[in-house]
């Protein structure tokens, strides 16, 4: 009974990653599709970059709470069913996912930096607590949202392997921290070409590669 606890809970956990709020918000708020222009990521930093900073900060906050609920959920009612903190871990997981390749919006999703931080958090709040202020330092001293993500899922395991011990849940966190760093392979290649968009710099159009298939896909959505 515990494994098909577990597979409902991933899968319910994965569908509420799946909710891409960069491009829900941006809808109600009657802004361009995220898709459309500058990183071509659905995510809140891009966001940010329409200039509608409550969108950014709404979108950034949705994120967050779509990878915390259901790990606080697992972890606050999960012991009856068989499912601990270890299964907190991959629920986590599935909604980073769920956020990477979200089924609702044809499996192109964001990078995860915000999901991840409220999957952090749901697993406890000094571990997101630890994280978050790397990512704070890096970017305030930086001003790169990419690279204060990419030092923040390196340190974010080590630090439960640290506090805690290396287990599962470290793994899962390893997993997670790999597929945000892969998620930011453009980024790292701008980084060390000095291209990459600091914090708070305006709109600009998509990268070619990005708004070529936003552009083909409304067109097949069309026909």
């Amino acid at each position: 009974m515990t494994l098909v606890t577990l597979a409902l809970a991933l899968l319910l956990a994965y569908l509420i990653g799946s909710l891409s709020f960069a491009v829900i918000v941006s809808r109600v708020m009657g802004l361009d599709d995220p898709r459309g222009y500058g990183s071509g990521n659905p995510g809140a930093t891009n966001v940010l970059r329409s200039g509608n900073k409550k969108a950014a900060a709404l979108t950034l906050l949705l994120d967050a709470v779509k990878g915390l609920v259901p790990v606080a959920l697992v972890m606050q009612f999960g012991e009856p069913y068989g499912l601990d903190e270890q299964a907190a871990a991959w629920v986590g997981l599935a909604a980073f996912a769920g956020h990477v390749w979200p089924v609702f919006f044809r499996f192109q999703g964001g990078k995860g930096v915000a999901t991840a931080a409220g999957v952090l958090l749901g697993l406890s709040p000094w571990l997101g607590l630890a994280t978050l202020v790397t990512w704070l330092l890096i970017a305030y001293f930086f001003r790169y949202s990419s690279l204060a993500a990419l030092v923040a899922a390196v340190f974010a395991p080590f630090y439960h392997a640290l506090i805690w011990r290396p287990s599962m849940v470290t793994l899962a966190l390893i997993v997670m921290a790999g597929l945000l760093l892969w998620r930011h392979s453009s980024n790292i290649s701008k980084l060390l070409a000095g291209t990459e968009s600091k914090i708070g710099q305006g709109k600009r159009p998509a990268a070619p590669a990005a708004a070529a298939a936003h552009t083909a896909k409304h067109s097949r959505h069309r026909h």
